[in-house]
């Protein structure tokens, strides 16, 4: 639970600008651990491989025909995922640079990759309606599974040690048990563009296209709290927790980054925030381990790094 003296205050300080993208970047991951690298896809149909410390571009992976629309990092950084336009997942080796797999199989742009705990299988989710399963330990280059639930485009996937959870654009977030072997589908009535799960597996943090983000018990789907103030109608703005899970962050469609507090969901200050990117921000993801440190993905082809002022 937060700290009785409330959440941390978000990331303000401009520590970095990394824009050798051009056009659209799309999605912005740091490295797993103490994650001292960022990986971001564009749809400049790269994607690249950043220092977080030093702002400089260590390699450009540029195997994609088509736009970037989403990355996965392996557990161990040995590994990552992209997909996008070419209905394909591509699987690369971080240390040679190369692809290892390209995974066929969906009918339309892939919107989300995920991969499980050690990496033995990947989740894609396409405008194809569909999650394809992968298992990364065989030479079979068919999909272990295909989950055909949804009924519109899969936007985003999380894979948990027993447990997938999707989100569509047909209003539903789906809770799919792998060891009962059961679907759980609860309606939340619009687009759903970004499911993040507490660690403890007991909440969920959905966003959708009605400027709302909301906080879900994960066992009833029971809606916890309500975020809003952001503007999020058109475009996928992937919300997250701040650090040790007190806050809520999301930028939103008028390049502003938004904080609340997740036990009364009231804006943090400042109210509004200022703007700090030129577009749509279209990811936001907190450092894995600093408290102070989030990174943000933008149409208007930059990245930034925030860092929090120095505490005492």
């Amino acid at each position: 639970m937060a700290p009785s003296r409330g959440p941390h205050p978000p990331a303000r300080n401009l520590y970095l600008t990394l824009n050798s993208h051009k056009g659209s970047v799309n999605v912005a991951r740091y490295a797993k651990g103490t994650a001292k690298y960022i990986l971001t896809g564009g749809h400049d149909r790269t994607v690249r491989l950043w220092n977080a410390a030093s702002g400089a571009e260590i390699m450009t992976f540029a195997s994609h025909g088509y736009e970037v629309l989403t990355l996965s990092v392996s557990h161990d950084n040995a590994q990552f995922s992209s997909a996008g336009g070419d209905r394909s997942v591509f699987v690369w080796d971080v240390a040679t640079g190369a692809t290892t797999r390209r995974l066929s199989g969906h009918m339309g742009k892939v919107h989300c990759v995920e991969y499980n705990e050690d990496a033995s299988v990947l989740a894609s989710g396409s405008y194809d309606s569909t999650v394809r399963l992968w298992d990364l330990r065989s030479q079979n280059r068919q999909a272990l599974q295909v989950l055909e639930e949804a009924r519109d485009t899969v936007q985003t996937i999380h894979v948990g040690p027993t447990s997938i959870i999707t989100g569509s654009v047909d209003g539903h977030v789906r809770v799919y048990d792998l060891r009962k072997g059961e679907l759980r589908s609860d309606f939340i009535g619009q687009p759903v563009t970004s499911v993040v799960p507490t660690q403890d597996g007991q909440t969920l943090l959905v966003a959708t296209l009605d400027n709302h983000i909301r906080l879900m018990d994960l066992a009833t789907g029971k809606m916890l709290n309500d975020f809003t103030g952001h503007v999020n109608e058109n475009y996928r703005c992937r919300a997250c927790f701040g650090h040790s899970e007190a806050s809520v962050i999301c930028g939103d469609e008028k390049g502003m980054v938004w904080a609340w507090d997740l036990l009364d969901a009231k804006i943090m200050l400042p109210n509004p925030p200022p703007k700090v990117h030129n577009k749509v921000i279209t990811w936001t993801e907190h450092h894995p381990v600093d408290a102070g440190e989030i990174v943000t993905a933008s149409a208007d082809g930059t990245v930034k790094v925030w860092k929090a002022p120095e505490s005492d």
